[in-house]
């Protein structure tokens, strides 16, 4: 434990590297949580097949103006999908359909639903348990609580069948889940004994995962057999807080409590990692969050990423080439200097009007972001968290959208009926 931090750190990265107890440090609050309401929201990276398409699609989108779309053969179907309405009635989130408090008093710094699902909703804890929740049939109920981690559980993932879940801990083991019935199927020790800090399925690849840690390693694990991917690990500037795969699986993005994003080219057939790019996005600030898509909208497809950075800033880069190189594209204020905060691409889009992007915020906030408007970006915002909100995800079809904070509230919202 580092002295007053309030939160497991190994003793040499006290001082300085203090960034991830920081970051996810629970605020003492004197009234009660579960009086206090809630709202926020975000969403799991789109799996979607849609390829690379940076290079070619360059030319188009430079030379069109800013907030218009190039239209294509699929806009039709894509208004269909998402309803002939504007942006802020797509996203009128504001009944709220229910509240878990299984995990009040301890951080919850991730949550999603579950791939494809309308229903199934996920989180883990700073207490050291995951839970997996049914929103149907009715009423809402936690489902599962995972327990076996022996410290606090930092992030998770759903395989793409949601059979699988992988969680890591600052206990300094990766474990695999039966989702089915809660079962620890295995636990893999981290060969430098550190904590981990986050993990991401490779995602044309269930059968790998990769993991980060406290002492700067990357490291790709297979799940089957527990074992290191020889040739699948790397070192990066600092501690790993992010991860974030493209839809085809080829290029991996990580972050690091040291300001930079590192791409690395991922070999399909061998699981190897090969150090491709660096962007210094601000030294000494954690990156929190990186959500890669592969397209903001179908009449405007223009590889992204998605970044958290405590510079209090919603960071939206383009991806220029195959190696991940990235160019800031827009920017958004937030109010972002400390905590483990997360943003995510909506699942579906408004393409009659733009692109929306959500995220937490330290005011205890979700702001919803068109990243196609050159002014008046807000969309919609939702109050009343009674701590910084830490992480939010969407349901497949966007009718639920749940949200998490510092002081262990989850929140699930519906979408307003009109």
């Amino acid at each position: 434990l580092c002295p007053g931090s309030g939160f497991l750190s190994t003793q040499s990265d006290c001082g300085m590297a203090a960034v991830w107890q920081q970051v996810l440090a629970v605020d003492d609050f004197e009234e009660d949580p579960r009086a206090q309401g809630a709202r926020g929201h975000r969403r799991s990276v789109s799996r979607g097949s849609y390829q690379l398409q940076a290079q070619m699609n360059r030319a188009v989108y430079d030379e069109r103006p800013p907030g218009s779309l190039v239209p294509t053969s699929v806009a039709e179907a894509s208004r269909a999908m998402a309803g002939d309405t504007t942006l802020s009635e797509n996203y009128a989130f504001a009944g709220m359909h229910h509240i878990f408090d299984q995990h009040v008093d301890s951080a919850v710094p991730r949550l999603q639903f579950a791939n494809d699902d309308k229903h199934l909703l996920a989180c883990c804890s700073l207490d050291g348990t995951l839970s997996i929740m049914a929103l149907s049939p009715p009423p809402p109920r936690v489902k599962l609580t995972l327990k076996g981690h022996g410290g606090p559980v930092t992030d998770f993932a759903w395989s793409l069948s949601n059979d699988i879940i992988v969680s890591t801990s600052l206990d300094g083991t990766l474990r695999i889940w039966n989702a089915e019935d809660g079962r620890c199927i295995r636990e893999v020790r981290d060969p430098e004994s550190s904590e981990l800090l986050c993990c991401t399925f490779q995602p044309m690849n269930n059968n790998l995962t990769v993991v980060g840690n406290s002492k700067h390693h990357l490291q790709v694990v297979n799940i089957s057999t527990g074992k290191k991917v020889k040739g699948g690990s790397s070192k990066l500037t600092g501690r790993v807080l992010s991860l974030s795969f493209d839809a085809p699986g080829r290029i991996l993005w990580a972050g690091d409590d040291r300001g930079s994003i590192f791409s690395f080219l991922f070999d399909m057939a061998t699981g190897k990692l090969t150090k491709a790019k660096r962007l210094v996005v601000s030294e000494g600030s954690s990156i929190c969050s990186i959500a890669a898509r592969s397209w903001i909208s179908r009449e405007a497809r223009d590889p992204s990423l998605l970044v958290n950075a405590c510079v209090n800033k919603l960071l939206l880069y383009r991806v220029v080439d195959n190696e991940g190189t990235l160019q800031l594209k827009r920017s958004f204020p937030i109010q972002h200097g400390l905590q483990h905060v997360h943003s995510i691409f909506c699942p579906l889009m408004s393409f009659r009007q733009g692109a929306c992007v959500v995220t937490g915020s330290e005011d205890g906030c979700v702001y919803f972001f068109d990243v196609e408007r050159n002014t008046k970006a807000i969309v919609n915002k939702l109050q009343g968290h009674g701590g910084p909100v830490l992480d939010a995800s969407f349901n497949c079809d966007e009718s639920l959208l749940a949200s998490a904070d510092s002081t262990g509230m989850v929140i699930v919202w519906r979408r307003e009926q009109k």
